[in-house]
């Protein structure tokens, strides 16, 4: 093989890897559109009081900073923190793996894990020139 074939190799087999890769995550709408079902999901969970699936959809590290702060299980500890009823999502900005949705009365942090999207933050209000201040946040 001459030096000019093995060059051309050695660029289109990362790129391709690259686009395979990209191809994996989705594109930026079907992104938003699995980052605003696991946000409505995560309302719908927390309208019934449902805490084991409220668990079900944190972020590990949100997880255990929950049942480390409130010293419980993640269940009993994410029911009594009282997050506000966000309501149906307005907004969903996506940027990679990260997103936020943005609800009437709450914005929620989530990230693409290899089982889905996951709430990294939730409770979350802006403060302008600020970052925001979350009730629930991973460690």
């Amino acid at each position: 093989m001459s030096g000019r074939h093995r060059r051309t190799a050695g660029v289109v087999f990362p790129l391709f890897a690259l686009l395979l890769g990209l191809s994996a995550c989705g594109g930026p709408g079907e992104r938003r559109t699995a980052s605003s079902a696991a946000a409505t999901a995560f309302e719908r969970a927390r309208d019934t009081g449902d805490g084991a699936a409220m668990c079900a959809a944190l972020a590990p590290e949100t997880r255990r900073e929950v049942e480390e702060s409130e010293k419980k299980a993640c269940a009993d500890a994410i029911s009594a923190l009282e997050l506000p009823a966000g309501g149906p999502v307005r907004d969903v900005d996506v940027h990679g793996r990260q997103a936020r949705a943005v609800m009437a009365s709450d914005t929620l942090f989530l990230s693409r894990f290899p089982d889905g999207w996951k709430i990294v933050a939730a409770g979350c209000e802006p403060r302008p020139g600020r970052p925001y201040q979350c009730s629930v946040k991973g460690g």
